[in-house]
C-alpha cells in the first residue's frame, strides 16, 4: 500500500500578516529581492493580508522561480497540479516539481515519485518513481521511506528486496509510522521464516 502525494504549499513563517507587511514586502519584491517575491506570492496564494488572487500568486511565485527559488518552483507546481488559478497542468506541474527537487526539495521529489507511480500526466514509471522516492527518503522524509520499502518489498520498480524493505520500513516506524511498523514487523516475520 503506497501512501498519497505529498502536495502541502510550502509556506513562508505564517505570521497574522497586516496591510503594512503587504506593502512592505511587495516593495522588496518589486526591487527583485527573491525571499518576498516567494513570501508575497504565498500571500496572495492564501489570501493572507491581501485578498487571494491566484494570478497573482502565479506571477510573483514565476518571477522566485526564474531566480531560482526552489520553494516557489515548488509552489508553482502544485498549483498547475491542482490546477488553481490556471487549468491543470501535468506537464507543467513536473516540469517545476523537477527543477525544485533537483535543488533537494523533498516535498518535490516525494510528489514526483507520486506522479511517475501513478502515471499523473505521464505514463507510470515505477523506477522513476522509486528514483525520485528513494531521493526523498533519503532526506528522511517518512512517507517516501514507506513507499520505497513497499516497492522493494514487492519488486515495484526495483529488484525485489524483503532486506531493503524491512530497512526502509523500519526507518518510517522509527519517526512513528503505524503503518511501517506493521509492515516491519511482518516482514521480519517473514525473513526470519525463510530463514528456517
Amino acid at each position: 500500500m503506497i501512501k498519497i502525494p505529498f502536495l502541502a504549499l510550502l509556506l513562508a513563517p505564517t505570521l497574522a500578516w497586516s496591510a503594512s507587511d503587504f506593502e512592505e514586502t511587495k516593495s522588496q519584491a518589486e526591487n527583485g529581492e527573491v525571499r518576498a517575491q516567494t513570501t508575497l506570492a504565498i500571500m496572495y496564494n492564501k489570501g493572507e493580508g491581501v485578498s487571494q488572487d491566484y494570478a497573482e500568486a502565479i506571477r510573483w511565485y514565476s518571477k522566485a522561480a526564474a531566480q531560482g527559488s526552489a520553494a516557489a518552483q515548488y509552489n508553482l507546481g502544485l498549483l498547475y497540479y491542482e490546477g488553481k488559478g490556471v487549468p491543470k497542468n501535468f506537464a507543467e506541474a513536473i516540469k517545476w516539481y523537477g527543477l525544485a527537487a533537483n535543488q533537494g526539495l523533498v516535498g518535490a521529489q516525494y510528489n514526483l515519485g507520486a506522479i511517475y507511480e501513478n502515471g499523473e500526466g505521464v505514463t507510470p514509471d515505477q523506477a522513476k518513481a522509486a528514483e525520485w522516492y528513494g531521493k526523498a527518503a533519503a532526506q528522511g522524509d517518512v512517507d517516501a521511506q514507506y513507499n520505497l520499502g513497499s516497492m522493494y518489498e514487492t519488486g515495484q520498480g526495483v529488484a525485489e528486496n524483503k532486506a531493503k524493505a524491512l530497512q526502509w520500513f523500519l526507518k518510517a516506524a522509527a519517526q512513528g509510522d503505524a503503518e511501517a511498523q506493521t509492515q516491519a514487523t511482518k516482514l521480519s516475520r517473514e525473513i526470519k521464516d525463510q530463514k528456517k
